[in-house]
């Protein structure tokens, strides 16, 4: 295994969102350069939604990675290696954790971290990739309007509390070491991923969005909007589709954008 190249980390007290910071420094700055923000005032999470965090309570950080001449049409082993080292930092921790498909960590039915990746393209090629990570940290009452929210100081109890500049450090080496295997070991990377999916096997209910771009992603308590369909999660095609198994033997794929869990 190559040795792990250093971290790089540069926190702000406070900054519009890591990811766009990030982003405008990408090409003057090494891989593994990090910035982390005690507060971000515009931080953004999948299509467009706003990630809150309370100040200097979570871990809020961006991590560049420059995948050398790797195919675009294999960019999911990233979202792959990245969830998997984050389920591997909370598994230190004591907690046992899974990926709800593509991206958020969840611990049983709550969410404890969200992820969003930014591809930068040469030709067919990654270029960049901006790997934007909100870790619920010390947080302990949230916004109502967050459905299901939960933080590693919930999870381990009372009096828990962890210092965010040491928990980077361990977090980003924990997705160090998952990176390597994405040009390494892939196929094992995506059997490990598929082995920790969140809802795996299990029948449930989502909300078929399809044929309805107006749909919220955040997970829901009531079936509002798109079409309600009852499935099982079987996996994830080499693009990152969810594979879905729908009644009376008929099957389907959804991308991101195309599904809605109801909790």
């Amino acid at each position: 295994m190559a040795e792990k190249e250093n971290l790089n980390i540069k926190w702000f007290d406070v900054t519009d969102s890591t990811n766009s910071s990030l982003a405008r420094e990408r090409l003057d700055l090494p891989q593994w350069s990090i910035h982390a923000a005690r507060l971000q005032t515009a931080g953004r999470g999948q299509r467009g939604n706003c990630w809150q965090s309370a100040e200097g309570q979570n871990l809020t950080f961006s991590i560049l990675l420059k995948p050398f001449c790797y195919p675009v049409t294999k960019h999911f082993a990233i979202t792959q290696a990245v969830t998997l080292g984050i389920v591997g930092y909370l598994a230190a921790h004591g907690i046992s954790a899974t990926i709800k498909w593509p991206n958020d960590i969840y611990v049983g039915d709550r969410k404890v971290c969200g992820i969003l990746i930014e591809n930068f393209l040469k030709s067919a090629n990654l270029a960049e990739c901006i790997v934007g990570i909100g870790l619920n940290l010390n947080q302990r009452q949230f916004d109502p309007s967050a459905p299901n929210p939960t933080s590693l100081a919930l999870l381990k109890g009372e009096g828990a509390s962890f210092d965010p500049a040491e928990e980077l450090v361990k977090l980003a080496e924990h997705i160090q070491t998952e990176y390597g295997k994405v040009f390494e070991n892939p196929d094992e990377l995506k059997q490990r991923y598929h082995g920790r999916l969140y809802r795996l096997g299990q029948w449930h209910e989502y909300l078929d969005c399809r044929n309805d771009d107006s749909v919220s992603l955040i997970p829901t308590t009531e079936a509002v909007g798109g079409v309600r369909i009852r499935g099982c999660i079987e996996g994830v095609t080499e693009e990152g589709l969810l594979k879905m198994k729908l009644p009376e033997g008929k099957s389907a794929e959804f991308a991101f954008k195309e599904l809605r869990y109801i909790i």
